[in-house]
């Protein structure tokens, strides 16, 4: 399925990067520049109330011959005998060597709680985020268990998977020692505003606290894709005025080892926030960031240390760029409120060329409202995961012929049937999207009330 996959993917990665080629992507933003919203497409059809196979509740809404298995509720008991923590976020699938698929999930939990995990092994005893590690058997199409794997950090967002078998998790705040929240010391004994690496083959009972990659910025994170031809790693940033970033390791593979952090400059725009027009195909640069961690601007607390050095020397500005993903000699990012209307933006930017193209654009949100993670499927289309506060938010397909159509929608009710969770949670987010390894199941979160999902259906249509 892999190869498969890339072929794919490269294929229509070379449409995108070619200005003599009017390929998919353009002529759906052809329709939309003429006012036309119908370029949505029935998908696998009708959207319709999903038995969760552990519950018995209908917590999504599917297409006709989807299932879903959930897990890991917030406050389940795990097999190390601590509670799930809340706010699931973004999540990495790998394959292990029995056979069966490792997830890492996030917990984008905010200050005012302390770690989770043993606290001889978290970074800071008043983080409150954090990763856990889950598994799932696709033959037995059995959860197996879950545990901590990284406790002490703060608002783990999401992060990104790298092709030697670990999960960069990100923190989404530059908070530290002395800062005080709504007028609340917050007692931080540790800086913040990391990525944090977790080995997923490694001892998950780790000894030694986990180290920043300080290398890497001190920044408000949000995700990250890694080539895996060079190993550079690629890193979005979730602010209304945000930076896109590049950081070359000094040693492949050995993130740890330092390296060089860059900021994306647009040849001719330096501000891609909305007002791009649908043929748009820029040239780009990069600058480096001399000092990739300083959380603020001198004599400020703006949370834009790093996104102002990048300005200095004429870098672009995007909008809360989020998910981010690597396929196909082409990275893929989102921005969330981009675009004329503020309902998202999708990039494709292609190293080889060092150019970047605007993919896609929603122009209402009945279309799309702010996509948020993503990622691509094994059959070559994008998932995006919407975080629009609206009840009954979608997960979007948007296929490589150029449509889109709703593939999921949040249907979460309780009444107490689960840990004493109760209310109408049908506006929580989507997150942590991601496929396994052989394509056959898509595991997603829903943030609140925090719950882990396995997808399974007729994917052989190919839309997904």
């Amino acid at each position: 399925m892999k190869t498969n996959r890339r072929d794919f993917v490269r294929r229509w990665g070379t449409l995108l990067g070619s200005a003599a080629v009017t390929g998919p992507w353009h002529s759906l933003l052809a329709r939309y520049a003429h006012g036309e919203t119908s370029g949505l497409a029935e998908g696998f059809g009708p959207l319709q109330p999903c038995i969760d196979e552990t519950t018995g509740l209908a917590l999504i809404k599917l297409p006709a011959g989807f299932r879903c298995i959930s897990f890991g509720w917030t406050s389940d008991l795990m097999a190390d005998g601590r509670l799930t923590p809340p706010y699931h976020d973004g999540m990495g699938a790998f394959e292990s060597a029995s056979g069966n698929v490792v997830l890492c999930r996030n917990h984008e939990v905010d200050p005012g709680s302390t770690a989770f995990g043993d606290p001889a092994s978290s970074y800071d005893p008043h983080g409150g985020g954090g990763c856990t590690r889950l598994s799932f058997n696709p033959t037995t199409e059995k959860w197996l268990e879950s545990r901590v794997c990284l406790s002490g950090t703060l608002r783990n967002c999401a992060g990104g998977t790298t092709p030697w078998q670990s999960w960069l998790s990100c923190e989404e705040t530059v908070l530290g020692p002395g800062d005080v929240q709504s007028g609340h010391p917050l007692f931080l004994e540790q800086t913040h505003g990391w990525i944090f690496e977790t080995i997923m083959e490694a001892d998950i009972a780790a000894s030694q606290p986990p180290q920043p990659l300080r290398d890497m910025g001190r920044f408000v994170h949000e995700a990250v894709a890694v080539d895996d031809e060079t190993g550079i790693v690629y890193e979005t940033e979730d602010r209304l005025t945000a930076g896109f970033y590049r950081f070359i390791p000094n040693v492949a593979r050995q993130l740890h080892r330092g390296g060089r952090l860059q900021m994306l400059l647009v040849i001719g725009a330096s501000d891609l926030r909305d007002g791009i027009g649908k043929d748009a195909i820029f040239d780009v640069q990069w600058v480096d960031i001399e000092d990739p961690q300083r959380p603020h601007s001198p004599g400020t607390d703006d949370n834009l240390g790093v996104f102002h050095q990048g300005k200095a020397r004429d870098a672009a500005t995007f909008t809360r760029l989020e998910g981010i993903w690597y396929e196909g000699e082409t990275v893929y990012f989102v921005s969330t409120n981009g675009g004329d209307a503020g309902c998202g933006q999708v990039w494709a930017y292609h190293p080889a060329e060092e150019q970047l193209r605007l993919v896609f654009e929603s122009p209402d949100p009945a279309v799309v409202k702010m996509p948020d993670n993503m990622t691509v499927s094994p059959r070559g289309a994008i998932v995006l995961c919407e975080d629009g506060k609206k009840s009954g938010q979608r997960l979007q397909g948007l296929t490589t012929d150029g449509r889109i159509f709703p593939f999921g929608a949040n249907n979460v009710v309780l009444n107490g049937e689960r840990n004493g969770l109760s209310g109408d949670f049908r506006d929580g987010e989507w997150a942590g999207v991601t496929f396994s390894p052989d394509g056959k199941w898509l595991f997603a979160n829903l943030q609140n009330p925090g719950i882990t999902l396995a997808i399974t259906g007729p994917w052989d249509e190919g839309l997904l």
